[in-house]
């Protein structure tokens, strides 16, 4: 297994570097989804991610944690493969126990909620941490209530997700995410299941992360969002990245014709 250091110097990944990809693919069958990805989310940076249906951008999120191994390329998060390692220059499959260690560091929040059904809001946050890193059920609940505070939720702790609004269902499921320390947070189009009068309320507790310093990757069709709180925009399409930029600048002036016909469109 090569370090951290190794890797960076190997691939010359930045020192700063949380999440890096450089020649990243993806194939199902014969069908290649992702033809080629670079991509550097700077430690405490936030990285959003556009682009039509069908371009890539949930795949690609799903490979970083390694929900989807990659056909080629390379992927690191903090330094270091995530589903691999990396001995005498091939890559080689961890064991699901490692697999499941390093996935820890990683959380991932998906659109359709994902919190299980028969659980209330509290024990949906206290499951990971005291199944997978051993953390007293005292301690894991401590921390439950202080994340449920911080997303607004104080008061829904007993509450189970049939009781909840879509919006404070991915509130909780953001507040299960940060309850393993993750080193960095993935969002699958977080907002996209939710009625309009819902939305605001998740991009608040996002925009809040972003501003404590937590390294995002935010797959969204909110271009107001990455407008304001992204600090690289990544369009993707047709499973490559046409274009990247600063949001501000890249929205008001695309440089990629497909860039700005896709923008057109959802501004």
């Amino acid at each position: 297994m090569t370090s951290k250091a190794e890797n960076q110097a190997r691939f010359g990944v930045p020192d700063n570097s949380m999440v890096f990809a450089r020649g990243v693919r993806k194939s199902f069958g014969a069908v290649e989804v992702l033809k080629g990805i670079d991509l550097n989310v700077p430690t405490g940076s936030v990285a959003c991610v556009i682009g039509p249906s069908g371009s890539g951008k949930s795949t690609f999120l799903r490979c970083i944690n390694h929900l989807e191994e990659v056909s080629g390329g390379v992927l690191l998060v903090d330094g270091e493969f995530v589903g691999y390692d990396l001995r005498h220059g091939k890559l080689y499959e961890v064991n699901n126990k490692l697999l499941c260690q390093r996935r820890a560091d990683i959380g991932m929040v998906f659109q359709s909620f994902n919190l299980f059904s028969h659980m209330t809001a509290l024990e949906n946050l206290i499951e990971a941490p005291i199944m997978v890193k051993g953390m007293s059920k005292a301690e894991a609940k401590d921390k439950a209530h202080a994340l449920l505070e911080r997303v607004g939720l104080s008061a829904k702790a007993d509450a189970y997700p049939r009781q909840l609004s879509g919006g404070q269902q991915q509130r909780v499921a953001i507040a299960r995410a940060l309850a393993m320390n993750p080193k960095v947070l993935l969002f699958d189009e977080p907002t996209s299941a939710l009625d309009p009068e819902l939305v605001g309320e998740v991009l608040v507790v996002m925009r809040d992360l972003a501003e404590s310093g937590m390294t995002m990757v935010v797959v969204t069709h909110e271009i107001g969002f990455a407008r304001e709180v992204g600090d690289q925009l990544i369009f993707m399409d047709r499973g490559v990245v046409e274009e990247r930029g600063e949001p501000r600048e890249m929205i008001a002036n695309p440089q990629s014709p497909r860039t700005r016909e896709f923008l057109s469109h959802v501004l």
